[in-house]
């Protein structure tokens, strides 16, 4: 009894992490985080809370939308999408916001590098539609992987407005905690996990990078 309890607590704790830390959120977490740790943290309150509200709709809002309109229809069998063969539609759709989203960010007059983490995402989600072909990668950990390539590349390239070693730290280790979530829920296997981690770290960080 004391292990099925024990159990069941492990199961809900990685069942709010893969809630929280939603592949849709990703996008969302990652504008907060520019506006507020970085040089952009000097931008007006409200100008900073209308973009990163703009950015949840086109990345976050809208795909949802179109997810339960894709359940409605029996397209998909749940808003998870945990079926590979029903992942394609979705992700394209999702890096069609994310380019949208983008697209936003340039008629802001955003920096060039803000515009390419956007860029960056709309890149990752492309390439986990084209592997989501062949083989199951993890939507969570890419969308993770990103927020960790934006923290990294913000601290690398001198944009943020402090020092962001230790939020660095606790990203990396909440990429830890997911990972063995989506492990422990049995959603994907090792190399699954580890796919997503590094597709979705390479492709902000190069494109941040090289053309940020």
């Amino acid at each position: 009894m004391k292990r099925y309890t024990i159990n069941k607590l492990i199961a809900g704790i990685a069942n709010f992490l893969s809630t929280v830390l939603s592949p849709l959120l990703m996008p969302t977490y990652g504008v907060f985080l520019t506006l507020w740790v970085s040089i952009l943290c000097l931008l007006p309150y409200g100008t900073r809370v209308s973009v990163l509200l703009v950015c949840m709709g086109i990345t976050c809002i809208l795909p949802l939308i179109f997810l339960s309109v894709l359940r409605h229809f029996r397209l998909v069998k749940d808003l998870h999408v945990n079926d590979r063969k029903e992942r394609l539609i979705p992700y394209l759709f999702a890096t069609l916001c994310s380019a949208v989203a983008a697209y936003y960010l340039y008629y802001c007059h955003s920096p060039q590098w803000f515009i390419m983490f956007m860029v960056g995402t709309a890149v990752t989600e492309l390439v986990m539609a084209l592997v989501n072909l062949k083989w199951k990668i993890s939507a969570h950990m890419a969308g993770i992987g990103g927020i960790v390539a934006l923290v990294y590349q913000l601290h690398a390239q001198g944009l943020s407005a402090f020092d962001l070693f230790w939020l660095l730290c606790i990203v990396v280790m909440i990429a830890g905690l997911l990972g063995s979530a989506r492990l422990v829920l049995r959603r994907h296997d090792s190399w699954q996990v580890l796919a997503g981690v590094v597709v979705g770290f390479l492709c902000v960080s190069l494109t941040m990078r090289l053309f940020g």
